[in-house]
């Protein structure tokens, strides 16, 4: 009996509770704890939603919604998915020794990030290549699934949806804004940027380039009028970062005239603090003190249609390569 391929679903990380806040960043942060400053901020940031850390169960369902629709229609094949972390257990490499230990010959790696990025995905295929050394398993990889069509039309549904819950004369003249984790650039002697310690683009930035393209391909299926990207949760370093900060641009939408504003969080596929805190407290509250009117577009979750769509992103990787 042929052996299932794996599909190894991998995703950030996630604190387990209060008490494992001081790991996880310290983790993050190659080891270095953070202040009894930045600790105490962090506490209060969750104690400001309730305390919630779903990151880790969200991608549980995630995996399990993949498992489930590529076994509904696998043609003969079987899949088994398994879940590795970046920053919390399960771990990506020990995820690796199980599905070695389970006889998982063929795999395929996707992480639950839609945008190419040397600093963001790339880093999760590098903690496998390291993990499976000479295999097995053998991997195939996800590099991105930002403008897949089913994505770009998941994203537009989010989006109707959420201009649907304004008034018809906010809605009119609402702003849609893209946005995505901004991270630490660099300036190349012609002047333009790149995400730094990522020396796999050349002509421009693929991480930046995705997100445009990802907002223009959703504007475009919704005829958008008015639309914008912006970059959020910027780290504390002092590095420069992606900009224009997201806080900005809500401003300025405000200051133009726009009655409304929706977030459209794209280059994150599961709620956590990200989009729990810096979007529905932070940003919320900087909206309200601008006068303009923040509605977030329902993150994807493991909604079944968004499981569908990765799992047919799966199904393209494993024809493509694993046949």
């Amino acid at each position: 009996m042929t052996a299932p391929i794996g599909v190894l679903v991998m995703a950030y990380g996630t604190a387990s509770g209060p008490e494992d806040i001081e790991r996880y960043y310290t983790d993050i942060r190659g080891g270095r704890p953070p202040t009894p400053e930045h600790l105490e901020e962090l506490k209060a940031r969750y104690v400001a939603i309730g305390n919630r850390f779903p990151l880790a169960g969200i991608t549980r369902q995630q995996a399990e919604g993949i498992e489930r629709e590529l076994n509904a229609t696998a043609d003969g094949e079987t899949f088994r998915a398994y879940v590795g972390m970046k920053h919390s257990p399960p771990f990506i490499p020990e995820t690796v020794d199980r599905m070695r230990a389970d006889g998982i010959e063929r795999a395929v790696g996707i992480a639950m990030a839609p945008h190419w990025s040397g600093m963001s995905v790339e880093t999760y295929h590098e903690r496998i290549r390291k993990a499976t050394g000479e295999g097995p398993p053998a991997f195939a990889f996800v590099r991105s699934f930002h403008d897949h069509p089913g994505f770009v039309a998941f994203l537009a549904g989010r989006v109707a949806h959420a201009l649907g819950t304004l008034g018809p004369a906010e809605r009119e003249r609402a702003a849609v804004i893209f946005s995505a984790h901004s991270l630490p650039v660099r300036t190349l002697e012609d002047g333009s940027l790149r995400c730094k310690s990522c020396t796999a683009c050349e002509d421009s930035c693929r991480y930046a380039d995705g997100l445009r393209e990802t907002a223009d391909l959703v504007a475009a299926e919704l005829g958008l009028p008015h639309r914008a990207i912006a970059w959020q949760s910027a780290g504390r370093t002092a590095d420069p970062w992606w900009g224009p900060p997201i806080e900005d641009v809500v401003a300025e939408l405000a200051a133009a005239g726009h009655p409304a504003v929706v977030v459209c969080s794209a280059g994150f596929v599961a709620d956590h603090l990200e989009t729990l805190y810096d979007l529905d407290v932070e940003l919320r509250r900087e909206a309200e003190e601008a006068g303009i009117h923040f509605v977030r577009t329902q993150m994807p979750n493991a909604d079944p249609g968004f499981v569908r769509v990765l799992a047919q992103v799966v199904r393209e990787v494993v024809r493509e390569h694993l046949r």
